[in-house]
């Protein structure tokens, strides 16, 4: 009788747990509406002062901070920063408060969640590059989610002031004639097509450019790329061009993006509406929508249970640019379960998914924007005094 009560138990279980999933795959993004956006209005003051760009302090991923969380590589891999290019990053949301639009600079659990997304995506610079990554007053993700766009919008604008302030630190910091590199991910790509646009667009800037990576927000092809200055890149081999993609599972749904792509215009001025979303796969930077074998897959960066670090498995996953502008990794992979989004969204994996590919890509386009070889990062003997 004992044990069939425990199997009743063990049945009832089960059967709530199925349901639980039904209903996030069903009405994922209106549960996470109601928990994640905020309720009271837009006022800039709850997000406190900005940051100090002029100190190491004012940056999550700096030269001169010792505790860089993008010093960090992966067994087999350099971790020390070369100097001969730099890279500004700008960070993915890692502020999820509801109580308020924007998360202020000194916001320890802000910061803590930026380090490990940066250890995981911005560490495939080191070695190649010096990377600069701005803390900066980011809209909570709740922002993108909301219904009240004037308020969304607003704190998006406050995100945005910073990562300018930021930029602006970083170039004065460079000597004229250093390459850089535009990088980052979910809002900081977001942030980053502006930049492009209103920064860097027909300015003396774009001849340093030697690549812009930008996965992880939709760009269309028609109506965004043309205000940015630079082309998208369609082959392994020039230098400047722009890339991006958004990593989805087999069973996905890209109706969450796709909506509030089509309900705006782009940056050119024409409504995205109907319009191609950019995607370049990261294991060959090819054109086109043939599928790539895992075998060409240098090695996935798989974190650890507390995205503190990873490990590089090769040949995990191929992958597809499909027509509708997402990039199609097959079967869910099973060592990446955690932060999966409704539609079998893999945001958070972007990079790590192709985390060394990623990094010979950086190098081959650093040497070659140089006419020279910059110093190796390629898999070598770690150096035990520059890892964590």
């Amino acid at each position: 009788m004992l044990a069939r009560r425990f199997l009743w138990v063990i049945a009832i279980l089960i059967m709530l747990v199925i349901a639980g999933l039904i209903g996030y795959w069903l009405f994922g993004m209106q549960i996470m509406r109601a928990a994640m956006v905020p309720g009271e209005a837009f006022t800039a003051s709850t997000a406190g002062p900005p940051a100090d760009y002029s100190k190491p302090a004012g940056w999550s991923a700096h030269p001169q901070r010792t505790d860089d969380p993008t010093r960090w590589a992966p067994q087999g891999y350099r971790a020390a920063p070369a100097p001969a290019v730099a890279v500004f990053y700008i960070q993915p949301t890692s502020f999820f408060d509801r109580k308020r639009w924007n998360g202020p600079v000194a916001d320890a659990g802000m910061n803590e969640q930026g380090d490990k997304f940066l250890r995981l995506q911005a560490s495939l610079f080191n070695g190649v590059a010096q990377v600069w990554a701005p803390r900066y007053r980011q809209a909570t993700f709740g922002t993108f989610l909301a219904t009240d766009t004037a308020m969304a919008g607003r704190a998006l604008d406050l995100a945005y002031g910073d990562v300018v302030t930021a930029f602006e630190a970083f170039i004065a910091a460079q000597p004229a004639d250093r390459p850089i590199i535009l990088a980052g991910h979910s809002q900081g790509s977001l942030h980053l097509y502006r930049l492009l646009k209103e920064r860097v667009a027909g300015t003396p800037l774009m001849a340093r450019v030697v690549a812009v990576y930008a996965p992880g927000w939709p760009l269309s092809v028609e109506a965004d790329l043309p205000a940015l200055g630079l082309p998208a890149r369609t082959t392994a081999e020039p230098t400047g061009g722009l890339q991006s993609w958004q990593s989805f599972a087999d069973a996905a749904d890209i109706g969450p993006i796709r909506a509030p792509f089509d309900s705006a215009d782009g940056l050119s001025g024409r409504p995205r509406r109907g319009t191609t979303m950019l995607c370049t796969n990261p294991l060959n930077v090819e054109a086109g929508t043939r599928r790539i074998d895992q075998s060409e897959n240098l090695g996935s960066l798989v974190p650890a249970i507390d995205f503190t670090g990873g490990t590089i498995t090769p040949r995990g996953l191929g992958a597809q640019c499909m027509a509708d502008g997402r990039l199609s990794i097959g079967e869910a992979p099973a060592e990446f379960t955690a932060f999966i989004l409704p539609g079998n969204n893999f945001h958070v994996y972007d990079y790590p998914l192709f985390w060394a590919n990623l990094r010979a890509d950086v190098e081959r386009r650093a040497s070659a924007f140089a006419g020279a070889s910059i110093p190796a990062a390629s898999p070598a003997a770690p150096l035990p005094e520059d890892l964590d």
